[in-house]
């Protein structure tokens, strides 16, 4: 029998931890609409990413007193600072990318625990009830006016095989489409759930699944790995169990036949329904979906997968619903702490020792892009430097460009970063570039008509080497200016 933990961690514990540090978090009283205000107004204090300017790195933020849902409270932007990400998971920020690395090698499973000790199943909402409304009983915010509809942004989508040999957990944009309907975007040949999904419709049987809202940081960013950093098999709730040594709590789901995460704020239990799509934005015909980590808005998707809500579980006590700006920070650390960490799992393997760390900088919203710091040793060590960035693709496939500088630059300050390309690079001889290979549908550049000679089918791209290193024989000519060490520094500002 497992002993229970007596203070589990879950998205409350840590903002516990947070609630006193005014740079960290923030909550108001003051009225606001979930319908794209919440977005609109966290924008300008905190948002970060690519999200439209102007836009700054701030406190998460807590919206207590929401319109139309006296109840409940919507928190935005826990995750929209890797300074933040860092203090809530206990480590330095500057090397998050190989704690998760470590976290995803020494894997900690999750337990269940009983109905009695799961805190989402306080409130039931069977969607058999006569007044059953998703609307009504999920705050979802719209991010901005255009939005196809409410959507679920930061939802964790729990679900299994048929025969539950494997189970998986992945985040996916949703939207509420009905009173107890949704329509679910699936990229296709992306995430684990999309296989056991069509293992479903070949039986012709819907697949019951489990939307999980409200979740501790550790959870979330541990859940955003890919292939072939967790393979087909792999449950990413291990890495947060690794993470906080401490397994991850896992409930039956009340009606559908999977598990819940038992201390998240809401929980969606459900089915996709097999060969049974919807237009995603059916109720609005807006052509936009939500705006996406590339900082554009998303397209509508004319057919996405359609999901039946089978039953709504939240916590008592003024239950949380977490939401995600697409193009914001958040993003930022949810998909690209879990890349750079996988980047570093292939090439610590392949040459030891050669790269010193990795950033996946806003500008390329966590996916797109990635900054290597290389460790020339000797002269047998120059190229290998482009070795690396060939790694980085290998893996993750959605890195669109890399860029390779030395030990001597900050890869956290772009300034930094882009003086490399300006003293220490010659366009006609530090580019690389790979025609026709695949990357993430969702950058408006990758489409045919951008580019008909390289890209036969949208989502295809032409990655890029920007190669910002020295070469090693000559070193001694790229000496930065050094400055006196002045340990005391600190008492000139008292």
């Amino acid at each position: 029998m497992t002993e229970k933990i007596t203070d589990p961690w879950d998205l409350r514990k840590v903002l516990r931890e947070i609630a006193d540090d005014p740079e960290n978090y923030h909550e108001t009283d003051v009225a606001i609409d979930p319908d794209a205000e919440i977005s609109g107004v966290y924008r300008y204090i905190g948002a970060g990413g690519t999200v439209e300017r102007p836009t700054k790195e701030g406190p998460a933020m807590m919206f207590n007193n929401l319109q139309g849902f006296s109840d409940s409270r919507v928190l935005i932007g826990l995750m929209a600072s890797r300074r933040r990400v860092g203090k809530i998971l206990h480590h330095d920020w500057q090397t998050l990318g190989r704690f998760l690395k470590d976290a995803v090698e020494n894997p900690v499973h999750p337990i269940t625990v009983p109905k009695e000790e799961a805190p989402v199943q306080e409130v039931v909402h069977l969607a058999t009830d006569p007044d059953f409304d998703l609307r009504k009983l999920v705050p979802a915010p719209t991010n901005t006016e255009y939005d196809a509809g409410p959507y679920i942004t930061c939802g964790l989508v729990k679900g299994s095989m048929p025969d539950k040999s494997m189970t998986d957990v992945t985040i996916h944009r949703i939207c509420i489409e009905g009173k107890d309907t949704m329509g679910m975007y699936i990229m296709p040949g992306g995430r684990h759930i999309g296989h056991f999904q069509k293992e479903f419709e070949k039986l012709g049987k819907p697949m019951p699944i489990t939307i999980n809202i409200g979740l501790d940081p550790a959870v979330t960013i541990g859940a955003t790995f890919e292939p072939p950093t967790t393979p087909l098999g792999y449950d990413e709730l291990d890495v947060a169990g690794a993470l906080r040594q401490e397994p991850v709590q896992l409930v039956d789901g009340l009606a559908v036949d999977e598990q819940a995460l038992a201390r998240a704020e809401y929980v969606i239990e459900a089915e996709i329904m097999p060969n049974e799509t919807i237009v995603e934005d059916i109720n609005t015909h807006t052509g936009h979906a939500m705006p996406e980590f590339p900082g554009y808005n998303g397209d509508a998707n004319p057919a996405v997968n359609l999901v039946k809500v089978k039953a709504v579980t939240c916590r008592r006590d003024r239950p949380i619903m977490q939401s995600v700006i697409g193009p914001s920070e958040e993003h930022v650390s949810m998909a690209g702490i879990p890349t750079e960490a996988s980047i570093l799992e292939l090439v610590d393997k392949a040459i030891p020792g050669k790269v010193v760390n990795v950033y996946n900088p806003p500008a390329g919203g966590g996916k797109l892009m990635t900054i290597m710091q290389i460790h020339k040793e000797n002269e047998a060590d120059e190229g290998i430097q482009r070795q690396a960035a060939i790694l980085a693709f290998s893996a993750f496939k959605e890195l669109k460009t890399v860029w390779l500088v030395d030990e001597d630059v900050d890869i956290f300050d772009m300034n930094d970063v882009v003086w490399t390309m300006n003293t220490r690079f010659q366009g006609d001889m530090d580019i690389m570039v790979l025609p026709g290979m695949r990357n993430h549908p969702l950058d408006p550049s990758e489409r045919p008509e951008y580019d008909p000679k390289s890209i036969r089918f949208r989502g295809m791209s032409s990655k890029t080497v920007i190669d910002g290193t020295v070469p090693f024989d000559m070193k001694d000519q790229f000496e930065r200016a050094h400055f006196k060490e002045v340990p005391d520094w600190k008492k000139y500002l008292d």
